[in-house]
Order: structure tokens, then sequence, then C-alpha cells
């Protein structure tokens, strides 16, 4: 069933059995007849079946008469830029951090709009079961074909983000866990003077080194010891469609994503003061202070692409950083790009004499407990009971499933949207706070899942 490989933002599964050339097919004619533009630009990673999936999505899309721009391999920024400086329509082939044997697609309208399932994707599911089960309709005249190099323009983009003259002599290492970061870092770098090593920069999607999931600490492990051993200043881990980067300080020693958006958005909002900046619910309540006390409006919102881009529009925010390495910019047609994120600290640090290490310390005031996840009978009735239990004792809202805000400690629970998990994140004053605290509420979830049971 096509549903089953429709998720709350893009399309994955498992190659072939649950995503095949006939599928891709499908996909392609429905999400053509959905946006209804003319032309439709395509792009894919490394991924083994990515030649196939996306050759069947262009026929697709070209047997209902839209044209293509074929970009080729590229990195999921890479064709965020391409859908905003074309103004057209854009799928991406790609599954991210998954294994080899998945792959998936993440589509856009004109101008790197996002598609949800609240906005589209269901739709499209709908449109694509329909042309799977009863054929693709043809239109009169087959839709043009066009093979498009948008690399190079890309990097330039990527590079007008920061003042070049500001630059001076780095040592970086990036791993690309052979991932599209290889092709796209490259380009970048090139221009820059910076001494850059890259791990794993052949383009392999069966990930022969380490999985292309940086947010895992043993993928991490690598990089660390390179940028130990080399003295390096700062270590880039990327994922495998390289629009999400983790950073390692010069102690080899992992930055979390709500430090880098505390970082980047602080220098931001000092360029342009007064700014509008977007964190989401599970950052460190360190972020809004730090955006605050720079004299920027710190804004929060829900977790995810989607939501994220359209509060954006709304607001006219300058930038937005989520936990999980996702950083977008207004001037990036509001989406998100590791890369740009990466010149921006780039920057910061070749302006300082301070290492990433010392410059850190000051970002990060609390303690974290990361995303502890647990299977649940009824995801609802049991963010009920935790809201009773808290109730009276701390400030609550429901912005994404329940947060809880007790002056010291705060926590939000939210439901997985793919799996019966509830996901707990919370915040302390320090790490024994936090292990405390975690105990805490994860008893009052028992509770909950054994009373309704």
């Amino acid at each position: 069933m096509i549903s089953e490989i429709f998720k709350a933002y893009d399309v994955r599964g498992t190659v072939p059995d649950q995503l095949n050339s006939d599928i891709a097919r499908a996909i392609g004619a429905a999400f053509a007849v959905f946006s209804k533009s003319p032309r439709v630009a395509v792009a894919r990673d490394m991924r083994v079946s990515g030649e196939q999936l996306s050759s069947a999505f262009m026929e697709g899309a070209r047997a209902v008469g839209a044209g293509i721009i074929d970009l080729g391999l590229g990195s999921t920024d890479m064709l965020y830029f391409a859908s905003g400086d074309l103004d057209m329509p854009g799928a991406m082939f790609t599954a991210s951090h998954n294994p080899a044997i998945y792959n998936g697609v993440k589509m856009c309208l004109a101008s790197a709009r996002p598609i949800s399932s609240d906005t589209g994707l269901h739709e499209i599911a709908e449109l694509s079961q329909n042309f799977l089960d009863h054929g693709i309709p043809t239109a009169p005249r087959i839709g043009s074909y066009e093979q498009k190099e948008m690399l190079t323009r890309f990097a330039e983009h990527v590079r007008s983000f920061v003042d070049l003259k500001n630059l001076r002599r780095l040592k970086v290492i990036a791993d690309t866990a052979n991932g599209m970061g290889g092709l796209v870092v490259p380009a970048v770098f090139s221009a820059l003077p910076f001494e850059l090593e890259i791990l794993f920069p052949e383009l392999d999607g069966n990930f022969p080194n380490h999985p292309a999931d940086p947010i895992q600490p043993e993928n991490l492990v690598d990089l660390k010891q390179r940028v130990i051993s080399t003295g390096a200043d700062i270590g880039l881990a990327f994922d495998g469609d390289a629009d999400r980067v983790f950073l390692v300080d010069d102690q080899g020693r992992t930055i979390s994503g709500s430090t880098t958006t505390a970082l980047v958005a602080r220098t931001l909002v000092g360029k342009f003061p007064g700014s509008k900046i977007l964190h989401n619910l599970i950052c460190s309540k360190a972020v809004p202070e730090i955006i605050a006390e720079g004299g920027g409006i710190p804004i929060k919102t829900r977790v995810g692409h989607s939501f994220i881009k359209t509060v954006m529009g709304e607001t006219n925010a300058l930038f937005a950083g989520e936990h999980s390495g996702h950083y977008y910019f207004r001037d990036n047609f509001r989406a998100d790009s590791g890369l740009i994120a990466a010149l921006v600290v780039l920057e910061v640090l070749s302006l300082t004499d301070e290492p990433l290490s010392r410059l850190r310390t000051e970002l990060e005031r609390y303690s974290a407990s990361g995303e502890v996840n647990t299977k649940v009978q009824n995801v609802n009735d049991v963010l009920a009971f935790i809201e009773n239990a808290y109730q009276g004792r701390g400030k609550m809202d429901h912005m994404d499933g329940l947060t809880v805000d007790l002056g010291d400690w705060w926590f939000n629970v939210r439901p997985s949207n793919t799996e019966p998990l509830l996901r707990l994140n919370l915040e302390a004053r320090s790490d024994s706070e936090v292990a405390s605290k975690v105990q805490e509420v994860l008893a009052v979830i028992s509770k909950a899942d054994s009373e309704r049971k």
C-alpha cells in the first residue's frame, strides 16, 4: 500500500518491497498533477536505487505533461535552493540517515515551500494509489527533459551568507559518511581559506564506514578522534543527504543542536538587531534567553520543518533552529542547510581568538536528557494522565504534545508521528537533577500506561 510509505513530511520505505520503479512512477505523475507546474526539478543522493527510482519518477511526471529539470546527484539543500532559484516544485530522492536498503522522496512546491501530510502529501498519496491501480493518464504531449548543473550556483549561494574577507585559515575536519556531503562540501569550501580534510568522501550508498546518522554518538567516533589527533579547530558531521550538520569542538566533544542554534542566532541577531528568531519547543531554554539578550525576538514553534517554514513565512523570521540539527534561513527560501550554518560558525571562529570549546560554555546553561522514547498503549490517554499528575505544579502548553515548565526544570512529551511512542525531552540545572527528574516522569508514564492496559 502506498499509504505505508507516505510519512508526515516525506515518502520513505525499503527498496524494492515498499518502494520500486512502478510506485516511483506513480508518485511522479501524482506530484506533477498536484503541483500543477509546467516543470519539476529532480535530484537524488548516492543510494544504489536512486538513479532507477528517480528516472521512473521523472517518467511519470513527463507522462502527464510536466517538463523535467534533472539536477542529477545533489544534496537536499541544493534541491531546495534549485526550487527557489528556478521557481519550480522539486523532488529529492533520499532516505536521509536511514540504512542503505531505504530510499524515499522529499517534495516541495515552488520556492521550496514545504508539503506535509496536512498540506498535500495525503492527496499525492491518494493520486499515486489511483495511478498505480488504474494506470497513469497520458497527456497529449510528453513533458520535456533537460539536465542542469546547479552545484556551482548553490556553492556561491551558501558562501554569500558570510563575509569572505573575515575568514581565516582554520583546520576543519568534515565527516561526510560516504553521503552527499562528499559532493557539496568540497564545492563550497574550494574557494575558502580553510584547511579542509574530509573523512569518507566517496559517494557510496552502502555506507561502508558507518551510518550517515550523526545524531547517534557512535557515528561520531571517527570524527572526534581525527579532530583530536590533528589539532583541528572544528569537526563537521553531515547526514546522508547533507542537509543536517552536527559540530564537534576542538576537544572532540559534540555540540548539541540547541547550542549551535544559540550560536548562529546570536551571530545573526548581532548583524541584524531586532530580528525574529524561531526555535522549536525542545530546544534548550538557553536559546530564547540568548536571542533576547542579543536584542532579537525569540518565537517558539512546533517540531518539524513544515511547521517551522510556515511560521517563518508568517513572521518573516530571519533564522530558525531545531535541536535535531536542522537550521533554516529566511534568505535561503526559508529552507534548511547545514552547510550555511557551518559557515556562519566558521566565520565566528575566524573573528575570535577563542576556541569553540570555550565559546560554547557561555551558551550551555542547563543540562539536557536528550530524547527518551517509551512505547505506550494509548498515547492520548497517557498524555492526559501526565497532565493531571502535574496539574497546578507548573505552566503547561499543548503546542506539540505536552510541555510542563516547573521553573528550575521543564519537560516535553510528544507522540511519534509513525509509532506508538512518547518522546520525552527534559532539561534541568544539573546532570544529577536531569537523571532524577527523568526517572520521575518515566515513572508517571509507566503508571499511566499500566492503568490503561
